[in-house]
């Protein structure tokens, strides 16, 4: 048994994955790195009050009341994030940050640089001192996008590069806008050959959340309405 299938294998004890885990199974009997990336675990989508914006008000920002959906993303995020800490294996942690001279039509002002908004969680905050940790602050939907430097490199192709991962593992919030659309251009991009040597994304459905905006509470705003369970399901 190869050492990378036993590190999945350690990885599957700690942290059940599921259908997710035995694709990643696979990944190490083939000998592929495995790297984990977080999609803007930050606190003004996911701490509770933390929004600039109440959740009633604009669907864009974090929970007023406890929310389990984003609970259980939070906690299985932070348990994949210590044990590749743990394990020295290379992380990568998207951060919506957002200038106030740079709006993200048709959005609100959110996760504005200095505010708090555009940190990790608190159950993260601990991650900021790894070592193996890659941060990327993106100021749009698609992180791979806000990846591109102005010299035309991009951040993310040059960690995949570097640690010469073949399999990404995705978490995050939410997971039919930024995730999905990360999501969408990193397999875009690795079938043109931008991010060698990546081969598959995963994303890990149990570490994964969106917002929830009811019917009725839409309707009073003017606005399409957002059921949670129902949009996760389609993000994934």
């Amino acid at each position: 048994m190869g050492s990378e299938t036993r590190e999945i294998d350690a990885l599957r004890l700690a942290v059940p994955l599921g259908g997710d885990g035995d694709v990643l199974h696979l990944a190490a009997d083939a000998g592929r790195t495995v790297g984990l990336v977080l999609v803007d675990i930050v606190n003004g989508f996911c701490t509770v009050g933390a929004g600039n914006l109440l959740l009633s008000e604009f669907a864009n920002k974090a929970p007023t009341e406890p929310n389990e959906q984003i609970e259980t993303m939070v906690e299985e995020a932070a348990k994949l994030a210590k044990i590749f800490s743990d394990r020295n294996w290379p992380i990568f942690a998207f951060l919506d940050t957002h200038y106030p001279d740079k709006p993200e039509p048709p959005y609100p002002p959110h996760c504005i640089i200095g505010s708090g908004e555009e940190n990790l969680v608190p159950a993260l905050e601990w991650l900021e001192k790894s070592p193996n940790l890659t941060a990327r602050r993106k100021d749009c939907i698609n992180g791979f996008i806000g990846s591109i430097e102005k010299d035309g490199s991009n951040v993310f192709s040059n960690w995949v590069k570097k640690y010469e991962i073949k399999t990404v593992l995705v978490v995050g919030i939410c997971t039919d806008v930024c995730v999905l659309d990360f999501v969408c251009g990193t397999l875009s991009a690795r079938n043109i050959g931008l991010v060698p040597p990546l081969e598959d994304v995963v994303v890990y459905s149990k570490g994964c959340a969106t917002y929830d905006l009811p019917v009725q509470v839409a309707r009073n705003m003017g606005a399409l309405a957002h059921p949670q369970v129902l949009t996760l399901t389609f993000g994934l």
